[in-house]
């Protein structure tokens, strides 16, 4: 996509060394954006030119680089996530790296009066799990919409929310004239993530056994390059503010993917049953508000997805 509403724009990134993140610097640098990337790693070996790429840990060290720069949309997508059965361990970590860090980036914007829209990549994990999950295997899949009840799942999501709320609290408060989205993505894959599809083709090439549990699980998977091509159509859409879901619309079942896998690649997959583990989900996203604002739906399917990690990973 080339989006000329983009063009010559100062556009700041957090975490811009992710998975979405490397999709989205991308875009900004087809669009023509002036473009300065964040985050605490640096960005993989590639062509990045015409990106500024600083390393700094955003929840503590100094922002004056932010401040000379001047940014005119921001988007905020540095996080940090762990599985849905979170550990004592990342009690901390989501308060730094999700609650703290966040809070740092609002503060910013608060003070910063060139900024006009702010792109959050919130998560469906916001949303109620009874909606959802269940112990039973459901026969149907639940369409979340941005105005289902909200009851974060896990410390994540309410990490999520609580950064949504915050953003709109500085709008509503401080600076009516800020637009802000809150893209409330899905389950995203993509090239060298450590997503559980990628972890799966990964393990599969090297012949290596993989450990799956509540195959009849259905979930929204959405490739990183379609979130980040979201991302910017809801920067860009003058009416887009508030909640947005960011997903692809179809729901697969962890046994639909073991199923496509073995077609992007000739060796055997290896898998361990670990039978069921958790309650089944049953989830995906209703896209009708987002195809309302942008004209859009994400368009890489599942199989096409998994060819492209594949590929890539064969080739690193």
């Amino acid at each position: 996509m080339n989006d000329e509403r983009m063009g010559g724009r100062r556009v700041l990134v957090t975490g811009g060394a992710g998975v979405i993140g490397r999709e989205l610097l991308k875009l900004l640098l087809i669009c023509g954006s002036s473009i300065l990337s964040l985050d605490r790693v640096p960005l993989p070996k590639g062509d990045w030119r015409g990106i500024v790429h600083i390393q700094k840990d955003l929840a503590v060290d100094s922002l004056k680089e932010l401040w000379d720069f001047q940014p005119e949309i921001l988007f905020h997508l540095a996080a940090t996530f762990e599985r849905s059965n979170e550990s004592l361990e990342f009690w901390d970590t989501n308060w730094h790296d999700n609650i703290l860090l966040s809070h740092r980036i609002i503060q910013f914007t608060k003070q910063m009066p060139s900024i006009e829209t702010f792109v959050f990549a919130s998560s469906y994990l916001i949303y109620s799990p009874t909606l959802y999950l269940s112990e039973l295997v459901r026969s149907d899949v639940v369409s979340l919409k941005e105005d289902d009840p909200v009851e974060p799942r896990n410390l994540c999501g309410a990490a999520k929310y609580y950064t949504e709320r915050e953003i709109n609290f500085v709008k509503e408060i401080l600076n009516r004239r800020l637009r802000t989205v809150y893209a409330r993505i899905f389950r995203v894959y993509g090239c060298g993530s450590r997503d559980v599809i990628s972890r799966w083709i990964r393990a599969a090439l090297i012949g290596k056994e993989i450990e799956v549990y509540n195959k009849q699980s259905r979930f929204d998977f959405i490739f990183a390059r379609d979130v980040a091509e979201g991302l910017v159509r809801l920067s860009g859409t003058p009416d887009a503010e508030g909640p947005v879901n960011l997903g692809s619309g179809v729901a697969r079942s962890i046994q639909e993917v073991l199923e496509l896998l073995p077609g992007s690649f000739s060796i055997p997959l290896k898998i361990g049953d670990l039978g069921i583990k958790e309650p089944f989900e049953a989830s995906c996203a209703n896209l009708m508000r987002l195809k309302q604002l942008t004209g859009w739906v994400p368009s890489i399917d599942l199989p096409k997805g998994i060819r492209t990690i594949t590929e890539f990973e064969e080739n690193k």
